[in-house]
Parts: structure tokens; sequence; C-alpha cells
């Protein structure tokens, strides 16, 4: 029996045929309907109570992003699909789970859709992972959880609570998370304002710190301290820095 209700919204009859026959050749999955335009998608939406949703992002009269937010008692997740990339940053923002770039193969459909299962289960289960956006209460700012990563023609996203450490590359920066690196175009302090301040710290010019991630603190020259990561990374706490991070560290806040 199906554990995982899909809901297809697109307005190209091809492609809602393209995602129902990759969804036919998984077993724990339904169509729970076919959509051709935004109105249409938000009445499936209340009756059928999908998990998750390949949504379109062009449509005539109701785009993708609008029918997202305009989710309000069901919230599945969204996987859009597009053939641009440029509104991968917009799709971030109305909390997607994941972009497909059309046209995509079948091993990259099946990633995405595996992952979201993934995520359903655990939503199921009570060990809900932190969806969207969440306040700070240092500042009541809003933080993003996720960040959108080109890479050879798709979008992925990276979850910041994933990243060990940043480091700035001329007018990109580096988000180091575990084995991977990702390559964002987007400048340290740009990035920096779009951080928890809580979780992550500069400690350089040129990188920013997971606090999770520190093993501890080396004294080294001229006031300057070693940060020493769990994975074993050092990194440089230059004095300017230091008192900031030592208080985060010591109040554990």
């Amino acid at each position: 029996m199906p554990n995982f209700k899909v809901l297809i919204v697109d307005d190209e009859r091809l492609s809602r045929r393209r995602v129902r026959r990759l969804l036919s050749l998984e077993p724990d999955c339904e169509v729970a309907g076919e959509c051709a335009n935004g109105m249409e998608a938000l009445a499936a939406l209340g009756h059928s109570r999908p998990d998750i949703v390949f949504l379109d992002v062009q449509m005539p009269e109701m785009d993708g992003f609008e029918v997202a937010r305009s989710m309000t008692e069901s919230k599945p997740l969204v996987i859009f699909t597009s053939a641009y990339d440029e509104y991968a940053l917009r799709a971030f923002e109305v909390q997607a789970f994941d972009y497909l770039l059309k046209p995509f193969d079948g091993r990259r459909f099946r990633e995405s859709l595996h992952r979201a299962r993934s995520r359903v289960e655990c939503d199921r289960s009570g060990q809900r992972e932190r969806r969207g956006q969440t306040e700070t209460q240092s500042t009541g700012r809003v933080s993003p959880d996720r960040i959108a990563v080109r890479n050879n023609g798709r979008v992925v996203f990276v979850k910041i609570a994933d990243i060990d450490w940043i480091e700035a590359a001329d007018n990109y920066v580096c988000l180091h998370s575990g084995r991977d690196t990702h390559i964002v175009r987007e400048t340290m302090n740009e990035l920096e304002a779009r951080l928890d301040p809580a979780q992550f710290l500069r400690t350089h010019r040129s990188s920013i710190v997971n606090l999770d991630r520190i093993r501890e603190l080396q004294p080294w020259f001229r006031g300057d301290y070693r940060v020493i990561l769990r994975d074993g990374t050092e990194l440089t706490l230059t004095k300017n820095h230091r008192e900031k991070l030592e208080s985060r560290l010591l109040l554990g806040v």
C-alpha cells in the first residue's frame, strides 16, 4: 500500500505525464492528482492533502510561487520544477524543499524524491527537522535554514546546520560541510548578514565558523588564537573577533 501521496502541478501535459511515469516506478508513492494551473492546485491541496508536491514555477494566472505562498492548512514538501535556474533563490524564500531544472533525468528525480520521503518519515515519527525560517532571539531577524547552490546545471539546497565553516574566495564563498565543499557566488559580508549570529561567528576576515564544530582554542601569536574544529581543521581567530567568540562559547549562547 502506498505510503506517500504526491501531487503533480504543471501546465504542460507532457511534463505532467513524465513525472507520473517516474512516480509509477516508486511502489510506495501514490499520485494524488494532476493539476494544470495554480487554482486547480489549491483546490487539490485542500481535499487530497499530499505529502509532496512537484510544482511548476511558470504557469498562467497563478505561478508556482503564488501557490506555495497560499498554502496555509496543508503544508506538503514542495519540489519546484523549472527550465530556468534564476528562480532558485525565490524558491528558497518560500521554503522549497528542492528545485529541479528541466529537463531533469531519472536519477536526479529519484534523488530528490527519496530525500523528500525521508523528510516526511522523520516528520511523521516526531523527529521533525526545523523547517523554513527561524527567528533568532538575539536580533529578532529571520535567518534561512538552507542555502541554494548552483552545481553542474542543477540547484541543490545545503542545510546551514550542516556547514562546518565558511571560507572567502574573492566574490565567492566556499561552504565546507564534511567532505563536501560548495561554492556560492556571494561575498562574505552578504552571507554573514543572513546567518544566525548565535550559531555562526566571524573568526577572521576570510572565515566564519559554526560554533558547534569547535573543539578547542589554542593561544597563537600576537593575541591571535588557533581554532581547532572537530575534524581537525585549523582556523585563525584574530584578536578583533576573539572576545565575541569566547563569550559565545563560555556562555553557551
